[in-house]
């Protein structure tokens, strides 16, 4: 049987990810979990947080998956320095993208963008300040930005109100590279780039995840499959709406029906 690589965020957002590696990995199955049912991450302690994703972690090596990608900053950050799980490679994005920032801005200052709890933890900051002590980090928690994106209101007029009043002292300051520290930012790109102008640079998580993936198939530490190609997206909640959400944003990728699971 055709070994899927696993990936877990707290919704939907993740699915930004999910896209990015069905597209550069496209003989590759892979079995994604979102945990809907306890929506956002963004608001709990790094206790609750961790004890949601070492569920979700189980649930994924039930599944019989080659490699685990934690998609949510949020889990990332309590899970960081950790790369492997019962045997089970693990990866998250919070290295390579403070990684893939400092390689990009040209004038030393980056600003990280992220949940109440990824800012809370500094996990960016102190990774960024550690690969490059240089640099000048502001952070800033945009905690109303993962329930718009679940309500599917991008290029909304309220969506862009909501990112000017959190991105202003980014602005004053000319901030120009700009870690998206939540997979559910891509989502509302346009929207972020009509507040901080087209120069801006944008790291997101679908590709520094899918360079980190690439690097274990270098290492020989995952072998390529082969046989049919099967995406599954499993969520702990399920309603009409999270269903057309989640065709939207992977199109024009096709994905099976969502199946509801309980951990």
């Amino acid at each position: 049987m055709k070994k899927a690589i696993g990936i877990f965020d707290s919704g939907l957002g993740g699915l930004t990810v999910l896209k990015v590696l069905a597209k550069k990995f496209p003989n590759e199955s892979f079995c994604y979990l979102g945990d809907i049912a306890r929506l956002p991450y963004g608001n709990k302690s790094p206790e609750t947080i961790r004890r949601y994703g070492l569920q979700i972690l189980d649930f994924l090596k039930n599944q019989n998956v080659k490699a685990i990608i934690i998609a949510c900053n949020s889990a990332s950050t309590v899970f960081l320095g950790e790369s492997v799980y019962e045997g089970i490679p693990l990866l998250n994005v919070i290295e390579p993208g403070a990684a893939a920032a400092i390689a990009i801005s040209e004038d030393n200052k980056i600003a990280v963008l992220g949940t109440s709890a990824t800012i809370r933890s500094h996990a960016y900051r102190d990774t960024l300040k550690r690969l490059a002590p240089e640099v000048e980090v502001i952070e800033q928690a945009c905690p109303l930005l993962v329930p718009l994106v679940e309500e599917g209101m991008v290029d909304d007029s309220i969506t862009e109100l909501v990112i000017r009043r959190y991105l202003s002292d980014i602005q004053k300051k000319n901030f120009t590279t700009v870690i998206l520290g939540c997979t559910h930012y891509p989502v509302i790109k346009s929207d972020l780039i009509k507040v901080l102008g087209d120069k801006v640079n944008l790291v997101e998580s679908g590709d520094v995840l899918a360079e980190q993936l690439s690097a274990l198939y270098q290492d020989n530490v995952l072998v390529k499959d082969v046989g049919t190609r099967q995406i599954r997206v499993c969520i702990t909640d399920l309603t009409d709406h999270f269903e057309r959400l989640a065709h939207q944003l992977m199109a024009p990728e096709s994905i099976s029906d969502l199946e509801r699971v309980v951990l």
